[in-house]
């Protein structure tokens, strides 16, 4: 199969730490791709709890028994991070009426102007409630964050 053929999708993050909702949402985007790209966004403009090497290493442990998931680092645009890896596609978890709306402009946006679709997962309400920030903000106060994060 050609890497044209391939359906290729980005799931971009901070995963400032990944969680167990992330975690959920691509499980569950894998059985509708070839791959998925694990994308962790750098932004400069955020004050990151983990380092971005940390973070990657993390997310290449959890995910090393499966060649269906790559993890890279990017900055810049996700649309335009997803053109250069091939991507027709951009994964995003919803946990609720909130990251839809937020989401949605974003994604009709991506496909206006750089044709990437955006595959939108409704989180498992299990996991609904997770956030990087809420788990950053548990940590930072010695809390136990353990039941939210792989």
């Amino acid at each position: 199969m050609s890497n044209t053929s391939k359906k290729i999708a980005v799931f971009p993050g901070s995963f400032d730490p990944i969680t167990l909702g992330h975690v959920d949402i691509i499980n569950r985007a894998l059985p509708l791709f070839d791959t998925i790209i694990i994308a962790i966004g750098s932004n400069a403009t955020k004050n990151h709890m983990w380092s971005l090497r940390d973070r990657k290493i993390a997310i290449e442990t959890l995910f090393k028994n499966n060649d269906a998931i790559k993890v890279a680092a990017y900055e810049g645009l996700t649309a335009t991070f997803c053109k250069s890896q091939g991507a027709q596609f951009i994964v995003r978890g919803l946990r609720n009426s909130t990251d839809f709306e937020y989401e949605q402009t974003i994604a009709q946006a991506n496909d206006k102007v750089n044709g990437i679709d955006s595959v939108f997962i409704i989180s498992n309400p299990e996991y609904g409630f997770i956030s990087s920030s809420i788990v950053r903000d548990i940590a930072r106060n010695g809390g136990d964050y353990s039941k939210l994060v792989p």
